[in-house]
C-alpha cells in the first residue's frame, strides 16, 4: 500500500491528525530532506530523498509506504510523478498548503488569485499580465528577486509580497516594489504578485 500525505508548510504542529498517527503506524515512511528534518521529533528512521526519482528506490520492496511531501500532495506535488511512473497510490491525506498558509498570515481572502508554481518548472510570465492577483511557488533557479526584474521588464507595476520560511521560528515576510531587489533568504518562499492590469 502506498499512501502520499502532505505534510504542510514544514513546522510539524501544522500536521493534520490524521497525517501525525500515519506517521507513527506506518511500517516504512520517506520523506524529502527538509520535510524529514523537522520531523524528526516524531520519527527518527524516516527515509530521506533528495530526487523524485529516488523514491522507487527507497520503495522497493516495501508493502507498507507513506510518502510524505510538503504543502499539499496534490498542487504540483510528488502524487502527479508517481502515477506518471505507474506506481499505483492507494490514498492520498491532504495537507495544510503553502498558499493555504500564506493567505492567513496575510490575512488576505485568495479566491481572486491565480496560482501558479515557478518550482521546478517554467511559466510564461507574459500570463501574469492578464492575472492581476498571483501566488506563485518559487525554487533556486526562480527567486524572488529574478521574478520582480523579469516582471519589471513586461512593464509591470506593483508589488510583491514574499514569504520565507513558513511556519519556522525564523519565519520572515518581506513586501517589495516590481523591480527592485529581494533578500532571496529562502529558495522555497511563496510570492503573491500584486500589479495594475497593463492596458
Amino acid at each position: 500500500m502506498i499512501v502520499v500525505a502532505g505534510v504542510g508548510p514544514g513546522n510539524p504542529k501544522y500536521l493534520t491528525s490524521q497525517v501525525e498517527k500515519a506517521i507513527e503506524d506506518f511500517e516504512t515512511v520517506v520523506a524529502f530532506g527538509r520535510v524529514s528534518q523537522s520531523l524528526e521529533g516524531l520519527r527518527k528512521d524516516i527515509v530521506e530523498v533528495h530526487r523524485v526519482a529516488q523514491l522507487k528506490e527507497a520503495m522497493e520492496g516495501k508493502e507498507e509506504v507513506l510518502i510524505l511531501a510538503s504543502g499539499d500532495p496534490l498542487f504540483y506535488g510528488v502524487t502527479k510523478y508517481l502515477m506518471s511512473q505507474g506506481i499505483p497510490v492507494d490514498d492520498v491525506y491532504p495537507g495544510i498548503s503553502s498558499f493555504q498558509f500564506f493567505m492567513s498570515r496575510l490575512k488576505k481572502p485568495w479566491q481572486d488569485y491565480h496560482l501558479i508554481s515557478l518550482h521546478g518548472r517554467d511559466y510564461p510570465l507574459e500570463e501574469i499580465k492578464n492575472h492581476p492577483k498571483v501566488l506563485s511557488l518559487m525554487d533556486k533557479d526562480h527567486s524572488p528577486s529574478w521574478l520582480s526584474k523579469e516582471l519589471a521588464r513586461l512593464g509591470l507595476k506593483g508589488r510583491l509580497i514574499i514569504g520565507y520560511r513558513l511556519s519556522y521560528p525564523d519565519e520572515k515576510i518581506e513586501e517589495i516594489e516590481i523591480g527592485d531587489q529581494a533578500l532571496d533568504l529562502d529558495p522555497l518562499a511563496v510570492v503573491v504578485v500584486e500589479h495594475d492590469l497593463v492596458k
